[in-house]
């Protein structure tokens, strides 16, 4: 587990996430832990290192 530190795409607060690098890629939503809301997370990994991250609000 790493923690990466990034910006809320609805409050703009700068927040934390504890991520899992054993699996190379992941999608999934996860809340704001300010805002409460909802964040499409996708990231990559290659040799346990993060090479890419995105944070996007989700449209309703």
């Amino acid at each position: 587990m790493i923690e990466h530190f990034f910006t809320c795409p609805y409050c703009w607060e700068e927040i934390s996430m504890l991520i899992d690098n054993s699996q190379s890629r992941q999608n999934y939503i996860e809340d704001c832990e300010v805002c409460c809301n909802p964040i499409q997370v996708v990231l990559q990994f290659e040799n346990t290192e993060l090479v890419h991250f995105q944070a996007d609000s989700i449209e309703q």
